[in-house]
C-alpha cells in the first residue's frame, strides 16, 4: 500500500523554480531519506507534505486521498523539526501531552499517551523537568514523543540530529531506527548528511537543484550510481575523479591518466575517449608497484588509529585514498596504487551520465 504519492509535484516562489516534476511514491511503514545539498529543495518538499508551503502544480495524495488543499491538522501526520521547539515553561510530560490535551482529549487519556511515548523513548526519568534541564538528545526526543502521541500514519522528521554533536548524533541515529522499528509508521526523513540516508533509510532519494537524480536502496546508490552527481554525493569520504581517456589494445582496454597511469578495465569498446573520467571509491584503493596502476602525489595524511586517510593528487586531479593499514607514507611522497577494474565507474565528462 502507498502512504505517499509524490505526482509532478513542482513548487515555484514567484519567478524561481525550487522544486521541478517530482515523482516519488513511498510505501506503508517505509524509511525514507530525502538527501543532498543544501538549495536541493529537500525541505521545501518536506514542508510541502506537512502542508506548511502550497503546492504551485501536479498533486501530492496521502493515504490514497489528494491533500494538496488539506490543512495540516487533518493529513494524519506529525512533524518534528530541526529546532526542539519545546514549550520552556511546561515541564517534559506536559510538552508530550500538548497535542492531545489542546485536541479536548480527557486527562487519563493524555496521561497514557505520554507514558506510552516516554516508555518508548526512555523518558521515564526525565517528565518531571523542563526542558532548560535536559540535555540537547533528551530534548530531541520530547520532540520525538510529542510527535508519537499525535498517533500519525506519516513521520516527518526535518534535519533533526543537527543541532548535536558528533557523538550524541550517532546514538540518536540509532534511537531513531529503532522507533521506526517498533511503531512501523511511515517515516520521511531529510538530512544533508548522507551518512545518516545511508545508515537509516529503507531508500534514499537523493536531491540536487530541485529535481530528484535517482531512488534506491543505500547500496544500490553507493555501488550503482545514476550519474556523478550522485558518485559524488554518496559516500564518506567521497568519490574521487580521476580524468583521462581509454587506450585500447588487441588484448586489453585501458583507462589512461593524464600522467600516464594506467587502469585496466572490463572490455568496453565502444567508448568516447575525449570525454571519460574514472570515479574510484577512497577504500577500493590497493597499494601496489604495477604497470597496469597509477601513481598518487600525497599531500596530506591522517593517521586515525583503525584507518589511515592519504589526500593528493594524480595529475590535476585531487583524489583521496583510505586504507585499513597503517602505512609509512608523508607528504611529498610518492605512492603507487591500482583498482581492480570491477571498481572502476567511468562517467562522460560532459554529462556527467555512466559510460
Amino acid at each position: 500500500m502507498t502512504d505517499v504519492s509524490f505526482r509532478n509535484l513542482s513548487k515555484s516562489f514567484g519567478h524561481h523554480r525550487i522544486l521541478e516534476d517530482i515523482n516519488l511514491d513511498i510505501a506503508t511503514g517505509e524509511f525514507v531519506v530525502l538527501v543532498g545539498p543544501s538549495g536541493c529543495g529537500k525541505s521545501t518538499l518536506l514542508r510541502m507534505l506537512a502542508g506548511l508551503e502550497t503546492i504551485t502544480s501536479g498533486d501530492l495524495v496521502i493515504g490514497g486521498v489528494r491533500a494538496n488543499e488539506l490543512p495540516p491538522q487533518r493529513r494524519n501526520i506529525a512533524m518534528v523539526f530541526q529546532s526542539y521547539a519545546l514549550f520552556p515553561h511546561l515541564k517534559a510530560s506536559e510538552n508530550i501531552g500538548f497535542g492531545p490535551r489542546i485536541r479536548g482529549e480527557t486527562g487519563a487519556q493524555v496521561d497514557e499517551k505520554v507514558k506510552k511515548a516516554s516508555g518508548i523513548l526512555n523518558l521515564y526519568s526525565y517528565l518531571d523537568r523542563f526542558p532548560r534541564q535536559l540535555s540537547g538528545g533528551q530534548r530531541q526526543r520530547v520532540a520525538m514523543g510529542r510527535a508519537i502521541v499525535r498517533e500519525p500514519s506519516v513521520f516527518l522528521f526535518d534535519e533533526p540530529l543537527s543541532n548535536l554533536d558528533a557523538q550524541l548524533r550517532v546514538q540518536m541515529r540509532t534511537e531513531i531506527k529503532a522507533l521506526h522499528q517498533r511503531l512501523k509508521s511511515t517515516v520521511v526523513y531529510v538530512t544533508h548528511d548522507q551518512i545518516e540516508a545511508m545508515t537509516m533509510a529503507d531508500r534514499i532519494v537523493v536531491m540536487n537543484q530541485g529535481q530528484i537524480q535517482q531512488v534506491g536502496a543505500p547500496l544500490d546508490l553507493y555501488d550503482h550510481p545514476a550519474n556523478k552527481f550522485v558518485a559524488g554525493f554518496i559516500g564518506s569520504p567521497s568519490m574521487s575523479f580521476v580524468s583521462g581517456a581509454l587506450n585500447a589494445t588487441p588484448a586489453a582496454t585501458y583507462f589512461q591518466t593524464t600522467d600516464g597511469g594506467r587502469l585496466p578495465l572490463p572490455r568496453k569498446d565502444a567508448l568516447q575517449a575525449s570525454t571519460i573520467e574514472a570515479g574510484i571509491r577512497p577504500e577500493h584503493f590497493v597499494i601496489g608497484n604495477s604497470d597496469n596502476g597509477m601513481t598518487i602525489k600525497v599531500d596530506v595524511v591522517e593517521p586515525t588509529g583503525s584507518e589511515t586517510h592519504v589526500y593528493g593528487s594524480v595529475g590535476s586531479d585531487t583524489v583521496r585514498a583510505v586504507f585499513r593499514e597503517r602505512i609509512k607514507v608523508k607528504s611529498g611522497d610518492q605512492l603507487p596504487v591500482t583498482v581492480a577494474p570491477e571498481n572502476i565507474h567511468l562517467f562522460d565528462k560532459v554529462t556527467g551520465l555512466p559510460v
